[in-house]
């Protein structure tokens, strides 16, 4: 599928993962050599709730994707596996609300975080997240946010 997208169109290609995987590094690697310009990790992972009353899941789907901070040390583990197996940029999300969440990615190897789920309790998160790391880095005297990616993997 990646190698027919970016066939099909100039623009850069980003490839959003899917956690439900068991070798997230190959899978990564293979959309590397197919073409992706950059891979965004996390998707949802799957989940289910089920409706004690009825005795029945509680989505007519069955299941769902399980979002916001309770997926955010799978996330940050995918986004630190990925980083250290291809070369081309990793966007790291998944329970990013704060600015040490984004920090926490950033430092695992992702050149740009995401804030999803977030934005539905607080619109001002993306902002709020963004002076958090401009602050943080005032604080400790850092000048390019490129010092803090994958410093947690040297």
């Amino acid at each position: 599928m990646t190698a027919t997208v970016k066939a099909a169109t100039s623009l850069p290609v980003l490839v959003k993962l899917t956690p439900n995987t068991g070798d997230i590094a190959g899978v990564a690697r293979a959309v590397m050599k197919a073409g992706a310009d950059a891979i965004s990790l996390i998707n949802t992972p799957r989940g289910i709730a089920i409706d004690i009353a009825r005795r029945r899941p509680l989505l007519g789907s069955v299941t769902g994707g399980l979002s916001g901070p309770a997926i955010k040390p799978i996330a940050l583990y995918m986004v630190y596996t990925v980083a250290g197996a291809v070369e081309v940029p990793v966007v790291g999300g998944g329970g990013i609300t704060t600015a040490s969440d984004a920090l926490e990615f950033i430092m695992a190897g992702a050149s740009a975080i995401q804030v999803g789920t977030a934005n539905f309790t607080n619109p001002s998160a993306p902002l709020d997240v963004l002076e958090g790391i401009e602050q943080f880095m005032k604080e400790e005297g850092i000048e390019d946010i490129a010092e803090l990616i994958g410093v947690a993997r040297r």
